[in-house]
């Protein structure tokens, strides 16, 4: 199955919306203010966001649209459109540099496949014949510990933990340690779910940051945020709270895989430019795939 097959398959929830839609609204000779009106609320039901539609429909305002072939014209100037916001968003994790070594720490809330996510990580980099070590800093629960270390074991790669409810700056430290004395070029550190708006959860991730720095100040060299594409807009406000305790230097999209509106993709590139790693199109190890945006935006819009 081809990339763009794959993003085509995980945005059917959406594309089949939006390139229906689209047929519908623009199939009349007459393009107003109430076709207009009906196209923004297609695009909003995408999860795109107020602020991206109502740049869309502002534009159309002041743009001649041929009467005769509206709907093609209108999925050509949308390619166009998200294709201009999503390419300087691209970032192959080819891209992460593995340095001896490179300190990967990844956070979100709960529910987002952090854990799953790290695997398929680690799965990606020991393809490609780097020596990688992840660290189970996500100590207040069990599970976490046991499918990471589950990982650990299906992939050949160590792991560093402790037991549920210990000090998950410990870990971290350990993990940061180990990974420097054993010249691994490339170590992830898993954290605990934590809600975004929870003051003492976020001053324990902080807690796990400064314990970083204080074996090298440029640790992590990257700060990756998971976010659940189901979750719509509310990732926006993920970002916003997360980015204030660290900086982010890539983002993966997890749960495109038919049921979550990909237009959420979009709104997080328009508002904050961060890159994009990967997207999570499944469960599988290989279902963690690089961010095209070009293809990325033609299975959007179902287009060919």
């Amino acid at each position: 199955m081809s990339l763009f097959e794959k993003f085509k398959l995980g945005l059917k929830k959406s594309s089949v919306s939006i390139k229906s839609g689209i047929k519908d609204i623009f199939s009349s000779s007459k393009i107003d203010d109430e076709t207009l009106s009906k196209f923004e609320d297609l695009l909003i039901s995408a999860d795109i966001g107020t602020d991206i539609t109502s740049e869309i429909k502002n534009e159309l305002k002041k743009t001649k649209v041929d009467k005769e072939k509206g709907h093609q014209f209108i999925n050509n100037y949308l390619l166009k459109y998200m294709s201009n916001i999503l390419l300087p968003c691209e970032k192959n994790l080819d891209q992460i540099k593995t340095a001896v070594p490179t300190i990967l720490l990844v956070s979100g809330v709960n529910g987002v496949g952090k854990t799953t996510t790290i695997g398929k990580i680690a799965n990606y980099f020991k393809g490609k014949g780097h020596k990688v070590l992840v660290g189970a800093a996500d100590t207040f629960r069990a599970a976490a510990i046991e499918q990471l270390s589950e990982w650990a074991s299906k992939l050949g790669i160590e792991i560093i933990k402790s037991e549920t409810g210990s000090d998950p700056a410990s870990v971290a430290y350990k993990t940061v340690k180990h990974a420097m004395d054993n010249k691994f070029d490339l170590a992830i550190v898993d954290t605990a779910g934590r809600l975004h708006n929870k003051k003492n959860l976020m001053d324990e991730y902080k807690k796990i940051i400064t314990v970083m720095k204080k074996i090298n100040n440029n640790f992590p060299q990257e700060t990756i945020l998971i976010l659940d594409a189901t979750t719509g807009q509310n990732a926006l406000n993920q970002i916003e709270e997360f980015s204030k305790v660290q900086k982010i230097t890539g983002i993966i999209i997890t749960k495109l895989d038919s049921s979550a509106k990909g237009g959420v993709v979009l709104a997080i590139s328009k508002k904050y430019k961060l890159p994009i790693l990967a997207l999570g199109l499944g469960e599988k190890e290989d279902d963690l795939v690089p961010f095209k945006s070009d293809e990325f935006t033609k299975g959007l819009l179902d287009l060919t």
